[in-house]
């Protein structure tokens, strides 16, 4: 993924460039013997929202636009908190979707931060790991930037 290594290679500090590398390598290497998971990302009006789509696909998920192909459903908008997300998703849902189904929903806090600072990707890019593939990843951000929505 030549954009993982654009991101990394800008860090100037050698030893903190290793220790991203290193973290990526991590996910990289794991999910490569694992499927890929389907995933729907959408903004607080059920619409499709491109802007964790580079994150979603670097930790192992397949980019679906619609919500009855997706296994994993995560909800994000641009400077809303996960407690905004919280009032405005229930309404949102639909019973049929596999994702709603399964108890596979999931709040993202605003994380458009990470298209500009290395550490800022790599956290985000664990965070998204952990979400797709529960129990294989545990970076322990779940409550932070990143929470499960039970339904």
């Amino acid at each position: 993924m030549s954009f993982l290594n654009a991101v990394i290679n800008n860090v100037e500090d050698e030893t903190l460039r290793e220790i991203l590398q290193e973290r990526v390598d991590i996910i990289l290497h794991k999910i490569k013997f694992m499927d890929k998971v389907p995933v729907c990302c959408l903004d607080n009006e059920n619409i499709n929202n491109p802007v964790l789509n580079m994150l979603i696909e670097a930790a192992g998920g397949e980019i679906q636009t619609d919500p009855m192909q997706a296994k994993v459903l995560i909800y994000h908008e641009t400077q809303l908190s996960i407690m905004d997300l919280m009032g405005a998703v229930p309404a949102l849902l639909e019973d049929e979707w596999p994702a709603v189904e399964y108890n596979r929903v999931y709040l993202m806090e605003d994380a458009s931060a990470f298209l500009s600072d290395p550490e800022s990707f790599v956290s985000s890019m664990e965070d998204m790991a952990e979400i797709l593939y529960p129990g294989y990843f545990v970076f322990g951000n779940e409550g932070k930037t990143w929470t499960g929505f039970g339904v």
